[in-house]
């Protein structure tokens, strides 16, 4: 949901007109995708990158807005806490030395952004879930000053009608409730983006979600939350409660959670709209004035505002988007399970990863997903975000299989041979590939490193302060996690 929305209060017929739009807009949708009006000259890659802002302590800091200022770059933006900041990276191919382009444009960036981010007493830090964060730190009160925040959180709670319960049982328990939609800001995020045709659409989205799981396992940097050590990537099921609109009754009824893995595979980009507008009701019903379809009878191209706005309010974990960029409308996949950091060579090896399998799995002769279930890919996320690289993971042909063997054994190659067919630098394939590997084969993934350095320095928010001290010298060398001392 990244457009800024005014202040306001919504009507009946605020709600009634915002259907009806966003069922034109569906309409519309379906129309264009029938008469082929798509870019597709070749595929691109793009990222965003959501981040922590600490003191010099290693606490949250609470200064996006003069952060944000001090930097003064537009491709910086707010988050939902004030000790959030994202960053979006625009796309590009990544064929040739592009992997290596990305990269360093992404460094350049971070780089200046924490040399001004300094001057306000902020550094940034690439992390899943902050460690020395605590419940204090997420109230309404330090919710972003961005009006969207204030209405979306109060949209939310309008549908629940009482606080939210987080309950998360990994090897400490979670327990609590909470008054605003704050702690979903402790989940900071790498979205990775590709352009796809919507010819092959569908096949891309249920091969995105098939590795949903393995690429969980082996990028997993969210151990703790509010001081207890949890799941290994906790972000997935702190983000899935922490927006949930649902009281217990339509839980036990069976409604969609807005944070949502799906239900089956597809077989059109149409299915996934079709499913937002039929199972969720709007949390945001803001109108514009367009008329889609008169914009598309008269040879524009439409903007579907109300069907993104509503889009943005369901919070898949690869999301259809539908966009238009200097006139021309594309859709794309956002793939949004990976957590932030530990570095950003890191972040480069697990987008090459992803990358490289999306190249080869969506046009296999025999595709995974129909030799899988889709409740076992679900499964294999849920897994994974528990357990880490010591998940057990299904996949056709293995069955149930540590993490770590299956992206040895099987996923690695594809990947290799992904990136070729992507005609990636093999040095720079190599290169980030390899880092893949290094992590499956020591079993350190950022969670791990955080994990046994907390233990080792007590254990308390003491030692997760100085952990996150240390994180952050490491973080700055980008030398990746499967490196770093003890």
């Amino acid at each position: 949901m990244g457009r800024d929305v005014p202040s306001v209060s919504f009507t009946r017929e605020d709600r009634r007109r915002y259907r009806e739009k966003v069922k034109l807009s569906l309409e519309v949708l379906a129309e264009m995708l029938r008469g082929s009006r798509f870019e597709f000259e070749r595929p691109l890659m793009g990222l965003e990158i959501e981040l922590n802002l600490v003191d010099a302590r290693g606490e949250p800091a609470m200064k996006n807005a003069e952060v944000l200022a001090a930097i003064a770059e537009p491709d910086w933006a707010t988050e939902l806490g004030q000790f959030n900041v994202e960053i979006n990276v625009p796309p590009q191919v990544l064929s040739g030395d592009g992997s290596r382009q990305l990269e360093e444009s992404v460094r350049r960036r971070l780089n200046r952004g924490q040399e001004r981010a300094a001057r306000v007493g902020g550094q940034l830090m690439l992390v899943g879930i902050l460690p020395t964060l605590r419940e204090s730190d997420v109230s309404e009160g330090t919710l972003s000053a961005n009006p969207r925040y204030k209405l979306l959180n109060e949209q939310i709670f309008a549908a629940r009608g009482e606080d939210l319960h987080l309950h998360i049982e990994g090897v400490d328990v979670l327990d609590t409730y909470a008054d605003s939609i704050t702690p979903e800001a402790a989940c900071t995020s790498v979205q990775l983006h590709l352009q796809v045709s919507p010819e092959q659409f569908a096949d891309h989205w249920n091969a995105a979600q098939a590795i949903a799981g393995p690429q969980v396992a082996v990028a997993a940097n969210s151990p703790f939350l509010f001081g207890r050590e949890l799941w290994r990537e906790t972000r997935i099921s702190l983000f899935e409660q922490a927006t949930d609109t649902r009281p217990e009754e339509l839980k036990a009824q069976g409604v969609r959670p807005r944070v949502w893995f799906g239900e089956r595979w597809i077989t059109s980009v149409f299915d996934l709209f079709e499913e937002n507008v039929r199972y969720f009701p709007a949390l945001l019903p803001l109108c514009e004035e367009e008329d889609p379809r008169q914009v598309l009878a008269d040879g524009g191209v439409p903007g579907l505002h109300e069907l993104r706005l509503h889009n943005g309010t369901v919070y898949r974990w690869n999301r259809p988007v539908y966009d238009v960029a200097g006139g021309v409308p594309h859709l794309r996949v956002e793939n949004r399970v990976l957590p932030a950091g530990p570095t950003v060579a890191d972040i480069a090896a697990n987008a090459a990863f992803y990358y490289g399998l999306m190249r080869v799995l969506p046009s296999a002769e025999r595709p995974v997903w129909s030799r899988m279930s889709f409740a076992a890919a679900e499964d294999n996320l849920r897994n994974a975000a528990r357990y880490g690289l010591d998940a057990r993971l299904y996949w056709p042909g293995l069955g149930e299989v540590p993490a770590a063997e299956l992206i040895l054994r099987r996923l690695l190659p594809l990947a290799y041979h992904g990136l070729d067919l992507w005609e990636v630098d093999p040095v720079q394939r190599d290169r980030l590939l390899g880092i893949i590997e290094r992590r499956c084969v020591t079993g350190r993934t950022g969670a791990d490193w955080q994990v046994r350095t907390a233990r080792a320095l007590g254990g308390d928010h003491e030692a997760l302060r100085r952990m996150t001290l240390r994180y952050l010298e490491h973080m700055h060398t980008n030398e990746p996690v499967h490196l770093w001392s003890l």
